[in-house]
């Protein structure tokens, strides 16, 4: 502590984490609950979009940063995913070799999280020697245990090339929902996977759709999943009891299976493939078994899981004291939906086959798939805002944190819309949290030198009067830190089940609280006049809530947290169970800087052309001004400009310019169809855009789901009544 800052002196007060000695390693304490959490590991065959962001890497670092609020030993891991089809097949796409790509996009993964400010402890890669000897390790084991039978069947070769070609070399139509670009592991329409390319319909080859397909034999060995299959189904519901699962795609929450290839009876399934880039599948000391795996490599889902062991032996030669060690340690996943079938059976079944002692999975976090305004996200398509697309708007990563978790797909999709992150921004963070804290803040530094007042003898929990004869300001402070207690509880309870999304709402109510205890209050310079013991004591009650707020914020938004206490002069806390005076009367606190920033309503237009949110089928209000003009050919003004030798500074003032003539063309197009019905829907959709904003800042109680999802079809109706609107007007 320095000179300037007097906080409440507690051994349980502030967050550490324990290391190893003269080390900056995170390891377990034996006897007592450690965490350790991963994210689905990314390919590397592209840099990662908005809805990868938030389906693992994002969410898991909310839920490793919460776990070390509460000073539990927290280890996260994770790293790009290397070999495999989709990494050859990326590689011949640019012209390089797969280790080439792979150097290039681990780096591009690496700088995308690092500017969203996701803390691993460590991002490694699967393209290692550690990797390689692990997995051949286990293989081997499996092979020992009897777990492996050979089967020859019908593979996907092409004749133009003389080759079989993998899951990911072949594309056609998913014999389940009928999506026509099916990959040859999974179907990204319907998230259904398969265990060969050959039960695509209408196959062809990804690398020249002109090849002719057939197939031919070839043998590889298969994991007898039939053999695991009770044991599996025994540790599924002893895992789903233990870490209270949500349902998934595997099993519900009630414990009833419903992956189609459990109820139908698990068969072997071949974890060896016909590709050149991945781990070598290793000789086991059988000549023809040998021989016939000879030139193979590990099936991907076999070998990615194992990278969570592989990258951690990587981070500290002492890794088996986490993977090894089901008794202390506590395994947290979190990954896209289409994912779980491999984390709560293949995964789960390799290691036990393997024979090892093992720390499995605990709990398990899935989500479903975040949309792009009205199309879908895709890395092999580049639709959508990627990772290094999001720092070109300028705004902090704690705001795409927050509209990322605010928008979480937890139960069902869920989209994104440039107008919805404007309007959290400027409705939310602005108006509830940021000013909140400035407005404390500059207080304090205006009426009292930067100095927190009070009583000298405060400290702990807060001494209200709750007696028969507590003034009016007793009962408003009594109610303040009861509701306070009680969302901290809520924010608890939905933080320890991975809810992430209504652990933030939780947060945001929070802070909306201390904006009502102001105005219960009415602070204000007439109470400073006035009343200057009472404002005092609101003043610290405040100020301790700001500090508290520092820490149920800091999972979310961890760079905003920073800022937080570093206007507070204080050093990071832990998560309390009540609400506490931890700063303490005659602490000085810095300046105050505001913590967010308002975004200009008419950048959304601006944003939707740049990113993409122009070509979308349903378009919205602000698509009018560009389609009520017609179409005409697209043209680069960056390349026009290039071309015509102007400067930089030239284009950014002709961007702008262009900016404010789309936005002016856009009001006229609105006024120009604009029908009484049409205005007195536009109406609704304020009020109920209103109702939602309300709820959202705690000012109003409800449903907000479903008022989120009215204000939704509201805006659906618009839209089609603008495309109505549109067709007469052209049809005149």
């Amino acid at each position: 502590m320095t000179d300037t800052q007097k906080i409440r002196p507690s051994p349980d007060l502030l967050m550490k984490q324990p290391t190893a000695p003269g080390t900056d390693t995170v390891l377990p304490i034996p006897g007592q609950r450690n965490v350790l959490v991963t994210s689905a590991l990314p390919y590397v065959n592209n840099v990662p979009h908005l809805g990868n962001i938030i389906g693992s890497t994002l969410s898991a670092d909310v839920y490793a940063r919460y776990s070390r609020t509460r000073n539990v030993p927290t280890l996260y891991i994770c790293g790009t995913d290397e070999y495999g089809t989709a990494t050859e097949t990326k590689a011949l796409e640019e012209g390089v070799t797969p280790r080439e790509l792979c150097d290039k996009f681990h780096r591009l993964h690496a700088e995308t999280y690092e500017w969203f400010e996701i803390g691993f402890d460590h991002f490694g890669r699967t393209s290692t020697e550690r990797q390689t000897e692990l997995v051949q390790q286990i293989y081997k084991n499996i092979h020992k245990n009897g777990l492996f039978t050979q089967e020859t069947s019908d593979q996907t070769f092409c004749v133009d090339e003389q080759r079989f070609l993998a899951d990911r070399f072949v594309e056609g139509t998913c014999p389940r929902c009928g999506y026509d670009d099916a990959r040859g592991d999974q179907c990204d329409q319907c998230a259904g996977t398969f265990s060969s390319p050959t039960e695509l319909l209408n196959p062809r080859c990804k690398r020249n759709k002109t090849h002719t397909l057939t197939t031919k034999p070839s043998t590889h060995s298969c994991l007898r999943l039939d053999a695991l299959q009770p044991r599996l189904e025994a540790w599924l519901q002893e895992a789903r009891t233990k870490g209270k699962w949500a349902s998934n795609a595997v099993i519900l929450a009630d414990g009833t299976i419903i992956e189609p290839r459990m109820k139908g009876g698990l068969r072997p399934t071949a974890v060896t493939r016909d590709l050149s880039w991945g781990v070598p599948v290793p000789p086991v000391g059988d000549a023809e078994e040998d021989e016939a795996m000879k030139g193979k490599v590990m099936y991907v889902w076999l070998d990615a899981p194992i990278g969570y062991p592989s990258i951690t032996a990587n981070y500290t030669p002492e890794w088996e004291k986490w993977w090894r060690n089901p008794d202390d340690v506590e395994l947290y996943q979190f990954m896209g939906k289409d994912n779980v079938y491999f984390h709560t059976v293949l995964f789960p079944a390799v290691q036990m086959a393997d024979g090892e002692k093992w720390t499995m999975l605990h709990d398990i976090s899935a989500t479903q798939y975040l949309n792009y305004e009205n199309g879908k996200f895709s890395k092999s398509r580049n639709v959508g805002v990627f990772g290094t697309s999001a720092k070109e708007t300028n705004q902090s990563p704690s705001v795409w944190r927050y509209y990322l978790l605010m928008n979480r797909p937890e139960t069902s999709d869920s989209v994104f819309t440039w107008n919805e992150f404007i309007a959290r921004n400027n409705g939310e963070l602005l108006n509830n949290l940021g000013n909140f804290v400035n407005r404390i803040l500059k207080f304090i530094a205006a009426r009292y030198n930067s100095t927190v007042p009070g009583a000298e003898d405060v400290g702990g929990e807060p001494k209200i009067n709750t007696s028969s004869d507590a003034t009016e300001e007793d009962k408003i402070d009594a109610s303040f830190v009861s509701d306070i207690n009680e969302l901290l509880d809520t924010y608890r309870a939905n933080m320890d089940s991975t809810k992430l999304r209504a652990g933030l709402t939780t947060a945001m109510a929070i802070s909306a609280r201390g904006n009502q205890y102001l105005s219960d209050n009415s602070l204000d310079n007439a109470l400073f006049a006035n009343k200057p013991e009472r404002c005092a004591q609101v003043v610290l009650n405040a100020v301790n809530l700001i500090y508290l707020i520092s820490v149920v914020f800091h999972p979310f938004m961890p760079g905003t947290t920073t800022s937080i206490l570093s206007q507070l002069n204080a050093p990071a806390r832990t998560l309390p169970e009540k609400f506490t005076i931890d700063v303490l009367p005659g602490h000085k606190v810095n300046k105050a800087e505001h913590l967010f920033k308002r975004i200009d309503p008419k950048m959304e237009h601006e944003w939707r052309s740049k990113f993409g949110g122009e070509t979308t089928q349903n378009p919205g209000p602000a698509d009018v001004a560009g389609s009520a003009a017609g179409a005409g050919t697209a043209v680069d003004p960056a390349a026009q400009a290039k071309q015509a030798g102007k400067s930089k500074s030239q284009i950014e003032k002709e961007k702008k310019k262009r900016a404010k003539e789309e936005a002016a063309a856009l009001e006229k197009a609105l006024a120009e169809l604009k029908t009484p019905e049409l205005a007195e829907l536009e109406e609704k959709i304020k009020v109920q855009g209103a109702v939602v904003k309300e709820m959202k800042t705690g000012k109003k109680e409800g449903d907000v789901d479903a008022e989120i999802a009215e204000l939704l079809r509201m805006k659906a109706e618009f839209n089609d009544m603008i495309k109505a609107l549109k067709a007469s007007k052209l049809s005149q």
